[in-house]
């Protein structure tokens, strides 16, 4: 076997491995609609420790975003922010979750005054129960998706895919299908 041929297929495996990594560890492991939402027990900006049990009883909006302070993480979280006051007329809670530290968060909140919880996922459990976390190598982040969970704590509904300037919006539509106003 020549040099050139073993080098060749040592950088297709390597890409391969690559890509693989990149990938989600498996695509059914997070929560599915109807199915018990992940429970959570993480600090927000704050250092208010809040759990999934917290919102027993009310609509939650459960957001998994990048990175504070990015262009598209700034777009929707003040979207949410604009929109929070409608959203929170349908009895629905918004919070937002990354694997940025608290001082982040509080930073990020501050910054942008947004009006509701910014979860710190910095250990990344809740990232991998509810199937977001992305990454390559030592660089990790959550992907862009939501959840609504209903009262009773059961997945509603899914969003893998998100557009950061209309997803607030989307949001509100399907609270209203959802809760029939």
């Amino acid at each position: 076997m020549s040099t050139s041929y073993t080098m060749i297929v040592v950088i297709g495996l390597l890409f391969i491995g690559t890509i693989y990594m990149m990938l989600p560890a498996h695509a059914a492991s997070g929560p599915t609609v109807g199915s018990d939402a992940p429970e959570f027990d993480l600090l927000d900006q704050n250092g208010k420790r809040q759990r999934l049990t917290d919102y027993s009883g009310k609509w939650l909006v459960l957001y998994f975003y990048p990175k504070d302070d990015t262009p598209g993480c700034t777009t929707q979280a003040c979207n949410f922010r604009d929109d929070y006051f409608r959203i929170r007329a349908l009895g629905a809670v918004v919070i937002g979750v990354s694997l940025d530290d608290v001082s982040s968060h509080k930073e990020f909140a501050e910054k942008y005054h947004l009006p509701f919880s910014l979860l710190a996922d910095d250990k990344k459990q809740v990232a991998k129960a509810y199937n977001v976390l992305r990454g390559f190598g030592p660089v990790s982040y959550s992907s862009r998706q939501t959840f609504i969970i209903n009262p009773q704590g059961k997945v509603a509904v899914h969003y893998e895919s998100v557009s950061p300037r209309q997803h607030a919006t989307e949001i509100i539509n399907d609270l209203k299908k959802l809760i029939g106003s």
